[in-house]
This record gives C-alpha cells, sequence and structure tokens, in this order.
C-alpha cells in the first residue's frame, strides 16, 4: 500500500534556524530512547510519544499532519573514553553520537495507515535525511545563546582584501598545503583555502590554516562548510584568538566568488562542536567532596540534566515543584494537554510536562548506561530530565536568561514566578503565586511634626540584609592554596535569622521633606508585614563591595529547623493617637510626576505639542525621548492623544486607589496582570485600559496600588480595604523552613547551585532533608552546615 502524501506541497526539508524536536516529546518526557521511540511531524517537525499516551497521534488529530518519522535509539554496550586532560578550544577529541547508539528510522503515515513508507518515495528522501542531519531543538537553542555572545572586532570590521578571484570552493575543492576537502577554511583576506586543527568528533585537519596565518599575518578565516543561505558561519580571528562575526561576510565572500544564497551548511559549526564537547565533559564529573551518598528514585525524586550552567535554574525548579501549589496546579496526569499548535511555545503546556516529569516517578530509575566502576556508586544516580523546551522560554527576550551563562538563582525565582502570574490560569486552578504572596505596610513618620502616613506594598518575597562581621586575625587559620602557598582565609561571625529579621525591619531615618510642617530633619521608615503569605521567600544578603565589585561573603547564617514566629514583625497599623499626613503631601512612595525637562525640550524641538511629549515621557519611562518618540509615532491616530491628563491625580493617597471600573481590572486580569498593578497602571492613564496595557509593559516592576473599586470614599487612606490584600493577618504566624536553594562560589554568576528539600522518603518512612544537585538526588548528609550558606530560603506557614 502506497502513502499519497509524498509529494505534498507542504512537505519539505527544515530550515537552517527551524526548529526540529527530535530528541523528546514536546508534551511530556518520553523521547527516542523509549521501546517504541519518538514520532517527528514531518510537516512542522514536532516531537511525539508513541507510548501509551501517544501524544503523537495527538498531534495528527489536532493538526491533521499525516506523516511522522519514527526514530528509535539504542545504547551499545562499549565502555566510553574519558575527555582529555585538557581541552583545547579548536583540538578536540571524542566519540560521535553513532559511536555510542544505534539508531533505527521509519516512515509512517496516520492518514493512509502504511506503517513503512518507502524513504526513497516522493520528497521524502530529501526531508527525512535533513531531520536527522538538523540540530535538535535543545542543541539549536545552546548554540544560539553562545552564538549570541559572539561580537566583531577591529579586523573583521576593518578588513582589507587582496584583488579579486574565483575560489573553487561550492564541491570545497581542498587545502592548499594538502589533499583534505573538509574541514576547510577560507582566508578572507587573500583567499588562500587551508585545513583546520583536528576537531571535536573525529575530523580531521592539518592546521595548514593556523600555519598559513603564522606566514602572512592575515587574521580573519571563515569555515566554508558551515555557511548558510541565511548568512551565519564560523569566522575566527587569530589575532584575537577568538570566534568573532562580520557584518560584512556576504560581501567579503563575493569577492572570492561565493555567493553565500546559495550554500547548504554540510559540516558542524565551532559551537555546535563546543556544545557537545561541554556536554561530554560534565558528564563526567564528581562531587566536589568525592563522596556518593545514597540516590534516591520515585515520584518526587525525578533530576534535572544540566543544560550547561543551569544548575540555578533546575534548584529553582525543584523547590518549586515540591510545593502543593505547584504540584496540583501542574501535575495534571489524568486531564488532556492543553490545546496548542506549538506546544513547545506554550508555558502552560510546558510547565506541566515539568510537572509530569519531576512527580510521575516514571523517569526516576537508575542510569542503565553507566558503567559501574569504583568512581561510580553501588546503584547509579539517574539520567535526569533535560527542561531545554522550558529554559528556553522562560529566557526568551530575556538579556540574562536567554544565555548559557551561570545567573542568579533568586532573580530567576522572580522572573520566573512574574511569567507564570501573567499566564492565563484554566477555570478552577488557582495561580501557585498567590501562596507568596502578601502585604507590607510602611510607616514614614516626621522627626518634627510627628504625622505620620502609612503605605501598602503587595510583595512576593524579602531580601534580608546579613551583617558581616569578620573574625579577628589573631583568631583564624592559615590554610594553602590551590598552588600550596600559605594564605589567611577569611572567617565570620555566624548571625540568627532572628538579627538579619530585625535589621530587615528596624526604623531608618530617610532625608525628605515634609511638606506639612516644611521641617528638613527627615523621616523615620520602617517596614512590617501587614499580612502573612503562605509561603515566605527569602533571600539573604552576604553581599559587600571589594575593590568596587559586589563580592559574596560566606557569613553563616543560623536558621533552625524548628518553627520560628513572626508575630513580632507584624504592623499594627494607624494607632490611637497619631495624627495622619495630609493627603497631597508630597513624601514617602508617592512622589508627583514631573516630566524629564531634557526630553520633553527634545520632543519639542522635533514640533510635538508639549502635552503629547507628556503623555510619551510618562509611558516609557520618563527617562529616554528616543523611546518616547517611537511612542508618538505610534500613538499619533489615537482620538485622545490631545486630551490633557493629570498625572499625578491620587498620588498623594497614602497607597489607596481611588475609585476605578472593576471591569476594567478584570479586563486587564484575563490579560495576565495582577489587580493592584491594574489599577495603579488604570490611574496612570485615566482609565484607558489600552493605554494602561503600555503603562504595564513599560513598568513591569511596578508594585501596583491597593483599594477598594465599588465607588466607596468612606475608606481611610491608612488602612486599603483588607479583601484586597493578599496574604492573611491572623496570628499566630508561626513558619517552619520547607527547603532552600544554596550557592557556592563567591560571585552569584559563578560558582554551582544546590537545592536541599524537606521531603517524606516512602522506603524509611520518614522525613528528611534530601539532595536535589542536577540530575543527582540523594538523601542528605551534613544540612545544617549547608543551611548557614543558604542563598534563598523557602519557610512554610504552619
Amino acid at each position: 500500500m502506497t502513502c499519497i502524501h509524498v509529494d505534498a506541497p507542504e512537505l519539505h526539508a527544515p530550515g537552517p534556524t527551524q526548529s526540529v524536536y527530535r530528541e523528546d516529546c514536546t508534551q511530556c518526557f518520553d523521547s527516542i530512547d523509549d521501546p517504541s521511540g519518538l514520532d517527528v511531524c514531518l510537516f512542522c517537525f514536532n516531537g511525539g510519544c508513541t507510548g501509551d499516551r501517544s501524544h503523537s497521534l495527538l498531534h495528527h488529530t489536532s493538526s491533521k499532519h499525516p506523516l511522522v518519522l519514527n526514530i528509535k535509539r539504542t545504547r551499545k554496550k562499549v565502555k566510553r573514553d574519558e575527555p582529555p586532560q585538557k581541552i583545547s578550544k579548536l583540538s578536540i577529541a571524542a566519540e560521535t553520537e553513532s559511536d555510542r547508539y544505534d539508531t533505527t528510522t521509519q516512515v509512517k503515515c496516520y492518514e493512509c495507515g502504511v506503517d513503512d513508507v518507502d524513504r526513497s518515495s516522493g520528497k521524502l528522501s530529501n526531508v527525512v535525511d535533513a531531520v536527522l542531519k538538523a540540530n535538535t531543538f535543545a542543541r539549536q537553542e545552546e548554540v544560539k545563546a553562545w552564538e549570541q555572545e559572539l561580537t566583531a572586532c577591529e579586523h573583521t570590521l576593518c578588513l582589507e582584501q587582496q584583488p579579486a578571484r574565483v575560489i573553487e570552493s561550492q564541491s570545497l575543492g581542498h587545502c592548499s598545503q594538502c589533499e583534505l576537502n573538509e574541514n576547510l577554511w577560507l582566508c578572507l583576506t587573500c583567499g588562500n583555502l587551508g585545513c583546520g586543527r583536528a576537531q571535536f568528533g573525529g575530523t580531521g585537519g592539518n592546521s595548514h590554516g593556523v600555519a598559513h596565518t603564522q606566514d602572512t599575518g592575515h587574521p580573519v578565516a571563515v569555515k566554508l562548510g558551515s555557511l548558510t543561505a541565511d548568512g551565519t558561519a564560523d569566522i575566527y580571528c587569530y589575532s584575537c584568538d577568538e570566534e568573532r562575526v562580520d557584518p560584512e561576510l556576504p560581501d567579503h565572500l563575493m569577492h572570492w566568488g561565493i555567493n553565500i544564497k546559495d550554500r547548504i551548511k554540510t559540516e558542524k559549526s565551532l559551537t555546535e562542536m563546543q556544545v557537545e564537547q561541554n556536554l561530554l565533559w560534565e558528564f563526567s564529573m564528581t562531587t566536589e567532596d568525592g563522596k556518593e551518598l545514597k540516590p534516591l528514585f520515585g515520584a518526587g525524586f525525578t533530576g534535572l540534566k544540566n543544560l550547561g550552567n543551569s544548575c540555578y535554574l533546575a534548584s529553582v525548579l525543584q523547590s518549586l515543584f515540591a510545593m502543593p501549589e505547584f504540584s496540583e496546579r501542574y501535575y495534571l496526569p489524568n486531564e488532556t494537554p492543553p490545546n496548542t499548535s506549538t506546544p513547545a511555545e506554550d508555558l502552560e503546556t510546558q510547565l506541566r510536562k515539568l510537572a509530569d516529569g519531576l512527580l510521575s516517578g516514571r523517569y526516576s530509575k537508575p542510569d542503565s548506561d553507566v558503567i559501574v566502576s569504583e568512581h561510580t556508586p553501588e546503584v547509579p544516580h539517574q539520567k535526569g530530565l533535560a527542561p531545554a523546551m522550558l529554559k528556553h522560554l522562560i529566557g526568551r527576550g530575556h538579556a540574562e536568561f536567554s544565555t548559557m551563562r551561570q545567573q542568579d538563582s533568586f532573580e530567576l525565582l522572580l522572573h520566573l514566578l512574574k511569567l507564570i502570574t501573567r499566564s492565563q490560569h484554566p477555570s478552577g486552578l488557582r495561580d501557585p503565586v498567590e501562596a507568596f504572596r502578601f502585604a507590607m505596610e510602611q510607616r514614614l513618620q516626621c522627626l518634627s511634626c510627628k504625622k505620620v502616613r502609612y503605605r501598602t506594598d503587595e510583595q512576593e518575597n524579602i531580601s534580608i540584609p546579613v551583617p558581616i562581621r569578620r573574625i579577628p586575625k589573631d583568631a583564624k587559620m592559615d590554610v594553602a592554596d590551590s598552588n600550596g602557598k600559605e594564605t589567611e582565609k577569611e572567617e565570620f561571625e555566624p548571625v540568627t535569622l532572628k538579627e538579619c529579621l530585625d535589621i530587615f525591619t528596624a526604623n531608618e531615618v530617610v532625608e525628605l521633606t515634609c511638606s506639612s510642617c516644611g521641617s528638613k530633619d527627615g523621616f523615620l521608615k520602617k517596614s512590617l508585614f501587614k499580612t502573612f503569605p503562605e509561603v515566605l521567600a527569602v533571600n539573604a544578603r552576604r553581599f559587600e563591595l571589594v575593590n568596587w565589585v559586589p563580592t559574596k561573603q560566606d557569613v553563616p547564617v543560623i536558621v533552625d529547623d524548628e518553627s520560628f514566629s513572626f508575630d513580632a514583625y507584624k504592623s499594627q497599623g494607624l494607632s490611637d493617637g497619631e495624627e495622619l499626613l495630609p493627603e497631597d503631601a508630597d513624601v514617602g512612595g508617592a512622589p508627583k510626576w514631573v516630566p524629564n525637562e531634557a526630553g520633553l525640550a527634545m520632543l519639542e524641538a522635533m514640533g510635538f505639542p508639549r502635552v503629547r511629549c507628556e503623555k510619551a515621557l510618562h509611558a516609557t519611562g520618563n527617562a529616554d525621548p528616543e523611546a518616547a518618540s517611537n511612542w508618538l509615532f505610534s500613538h499619533m491616530e489615537d482620538p485622545d492623544i490631545d486630551t490633557p491628563i493629570d498625572f499625578n491625580a491620587g498620588a498623594g493617597a497614602g497607597g489607596t486607589a481611588s475609585a476605578i471600573d472593576p471591569e476594567k481590572i478584570e479586563s486587564l486580569g484575563n490579560m495576565g496582570f495582577g489587580a493592584p498593578q491594574a489599577r495603579q497602571a488604570l490611574k496612570e492613564t485615566g482609565g484607558d485600559v489600552e493605554r494602561a496595557v503600555d503603562w504595564l509593559f513599560n513598568h513591569p516592576d511596578a508594585v501596583g496600588v491597593f483599594g477598594d473599586d465599588s465607588g466607596s470614599k468612606d475608606a481611610p487612606s491608612a488602612e486599603p480595604a483588607t479583601k484586597s490584600i493578599p496574604g492573611s493577618d491572623k496570628l499566630p504566624a508561626t513558619f517552619k523552613l520547607e527547603s532552600i536553594v544554596c550557592h557556592k562560589g563567591s560571585s552569584i554568576h559563578a560558582g554551582h547551585y544546590v537545592a536541599f528539600i524537606r521531603k517524606n522518603i516512602p522506603e524509611d518512612n520518614s522525613t528528611s532533608w534530601v539532595l536535589f544537585n542536577d540530575e543527582k538526588v540523594a538523601k542528605a548528609g551534613d544540612v545544617e552546615e549547608m543551611k548557614k550558606f543558604a542563598y534563598v530560603y523557602f519557610f512554610r506557614r504552619l
């Protein structure tokens, strides 16, 4: 029986920048290593599992794409060589995927009911070959992240080329010094073809390209096999000894008769090979102290594979999905996956995929591919799941989280909670971030007239200062550094969690002028809890400036496993006898908005009316005239563009919102914005929903304001309507440590992150601390010592 879809117009090979999901399913972590393999759609390249959940069939039903390529991979039973002791950038030797695995493929058509379509029929041969050669989605995103770090240099920007001639390169010719016809590098200065150095994956090379550079001083070369029609290529500057970008590459190649638009990539780029090498090297690493703890397996004990400096992400995800708020929200094994044509690009789908992977237990088992030796535990650790699709979604468009560099786990936590809050939550399913929300009440009191103002801020965490007190030198011990040289190790006095909280909630003097009495003596400012959350996230700030560089210091913070009372840190609100500052007094957290004079002058000089200029500056943060002018050009047709607005209406209300149409707040809420932020945006934009959306996107960190939207004006300014404030004000407020994210290293952008989570261990029927160290999950050892140096604490209210 034949298939009628092998010549379908929609059937085509994936482009160089098109994602091919040929490693794991986009809706679960079943993969090509499962017995039935993975189906890759030959129309959109979605990956679908073929096991009991059959997400491949689900994709066909919703998309009507008939043809799939089934890929099955099995591990060869061969001993893997260890990586070399020292790895140079361009001279790497390692085994290829074909050395490690046997792979079988088969084309199936769901619509025609054919399980083994002839791969030579119609367009199939080219399409299937392109799918198998394409980078997986995970690898492609890693390569993009590394490539975005590349920049041009003076040698690529100021390249001088010798007289033009045509290079025999389409057939790749061969090296000018030997017969090699792969791994060829074209000197952009003179057109010489020289072979490169031997490369990762077994590609040969005799370094004649390097020798040419040493003889001539010509700095820049391009790897011909890496050229793609969309203008990307490997470019190496030997003068800088770095990979670079050439903005004029098409013209520089055309000088030698090479039209980049006709090129097809035939070899792996340096970045692709580097990523492969990094992952292999990581696989061979052991823990720092050399001890192997007892591995744990089963539901809730699933590790996350390091994607390259991604431990900051793994530690936060493990901590969150150990909480019932996240597990109940996203682990829905009996529900149909969300209906979306692009599951890999859908945050809801990827969070459900992660929850299923971490909590189902189906992927938590010893790695059968590990070769047991004296360096491995009696029971090998698990492979771990690779959350590449979720990492891409979380980092998309973000200057830091889209890279492959190590990042701050606390900043990642805040970013992720914001994304989850702004996503759609189906009816009946609660936003899990609500468990983190509470209100802090800030009290300002004039030192002269003693009048007060209260402001309420919604928060999802607190960041507490850790006092840094060094132990005197004569009490320190001398230690030897890595070179055996005696060096002095700094040690710090331990502090308690209570001392840090006392400092966080203490009075401080701020320099403000009182608009009520005119005094310049300043104000006392104090922040206490108005309400308490179900889960309290605490960031311990152990930083001090060392030579103007923020440096993390290893100050021990003592946190007991016993419950801890926060009752002493609750605000009592407006007390009898306290007099409120007038509502129009310009003090504290609600200053009157004034347009940036320099920006205003520049915009007016461009011919825009003042009203429009003020609106543009207000909508774009009041700092960047160029952003304001762009906003003006895109809002020229707004019907109210020339209608004056009082941007300070309600600015002195002490945190209480004037009446706002509840339907408008609900409308913004349906777009993923919280009610306090929506209320503030509507106040700032005169109640205009469209302009409020603009304002929210330009003020992503807006705290928001609280208030009753029923229209009542009787609520006192010091006491916003309780029903609008998250958290609970009931006492006692007792919390217990549930999990911690620990960091080792002097900078949050380096070092290593792990998570310790208090869990019930079924085999012992006991509660114990469990270590999540990337893919390794084990019963923890000395947790007390690690707790002293935690970076993020998660407390649960009892």
